[in-house]
């Protein structure tokens, strides 16, 4: 498939500075794929900003960090209304969440005020000021970050917030000979700056529009809302993942299932993409934060008590 090809040349472009991150690089391209958003959550320094920035370079994509601080504005994010008294108009100056790729860091160091700002563009690809609305260009992704150590200073963010994100994953720490490899390649230059586009935004666009003719049938997406209920009826979870969870699994496993090769879906594509897609989206129990379980360890359980389905039927990659 074309598509498996040009998705592998993206990956190794990326793996040139993100050094034994090739299971996240993944997710991140189906979170693009499937025209969703990444929240990044683990310590500083593992690589988080150097991969968002390699993700642009590959693409070739508009890129823009946004810091996120206490003092920071919702216009200081999407942009202001200035009154030109040339043409006595106003006019919109674009804020830098106008751009292709934006790298949201640390998120949740901003006030709620400001965090919600970024509802409308993460939902609708838009943002309205002063009741006008403005389209942001096509790609459009953002990858958030946030430290889960520091809580001072910080501002949860709330569940409608966190529901827009398709996918929460983490790098964590390179083993040993992954750190020495990133020595050696850090040593003289940064690789960053060898990294070349790869594909352009349009290439981008079009295996976007390649994920929605993978195919699904009814038994995956049964099995799919099965996970899914169960999490409305564990006793552990106090509350369940919504049906825009249901609709992000889905998205996110056909653009998966193209990443791996394929235009057709299978139930490990869903069973792998079931904790970075819904762990974020649930609520645990008292009873289940005070045993020290997690979510991630809620999701394998109940999907260990679903039966798997057998696809009914396979179409063959071309």
């Amino acid at each position: 498939m074309h598509a498996a090809k040009q998705i592998e040349t993206i990956i190794e472009n990326i793996e040139r500075v993100v050094v034994g991150k090739r299971q996240e690089i993944s997710l991140s391209l189906v979170a693009i794929l499937a025209g969703g958003h990444v929240l990044l959550e683990d310590v500083p320094g593992v690589g988080k900003t150097v991969m968002v920035k390699a993700i642009a370079k590959s693409f070739g994509a508009h890129f823009k960090r946004i810091q996120f601080t206490p003092d920071l504005l919702p216009s200081d994010v999407t942009g202001v209304s200035i009154y030109n008294q040339k043409s006595q108009e106003f006019e919109f100056r674009r804020g830098p969440i106008m751009a292709n790729i934006v790298l949201a860091d640390e998120i949740n160091r901003t006030s709620p005020k400001t965090q919600s700002s970024l509802l409308e563009a993460l939902e609708e690809g838009h943002v309205t000021i002063d009741g006008d609305t403005h389209a942001i260009e096509q790609p459009f992704f953002v990858m958030a970050t946030q430290n889960p150590i520091e809580y001072a200073g910080t501002f949860p963010l709330p569940e409608a917030q966190l529901d827009r994100f398709l996918l929460k994953i983490k790098l964590g720490y390179p083993n040993p000979d992954e750190e020495l490899d990133i020595l050696n390649r850090l040593e003289n230059h940064h690789p960053l700056d060898q990294i070349t586009p790869v594909l352009d935004t349009a290439d981008l666009l079009e295996l976007r529009a390649q994920v929605g003719s993978v195919y699904i049938d009814e038994a995956m997406k049964s099995y799919l809302v099965q996970i899914v209920q169960e999490t409305r009826n564990d006793e552990l979870i106090s509350l369940g993942v919504s049906p825009r969870g249901s609709i992000a699994l889905l998205k996110a496993a056909k653009a998966l299932a193209l990443v791996n090769g394929r235009d057709y879906v299978l139930p490990d594509d869903i069973k792998y993409l079931a904790i970075p897609v819904l762990s974020h989206r649930l609520t645990l129990s008292t009873q289940a934060r005070m045993s020290g379980v997690s979510a991630h360890e809620v999701i394998e359980k109940l999907i260990n008590r679903i039966r798997v389905p057998v696809p009914k039927r396979r179409l063959t990659s071309s």
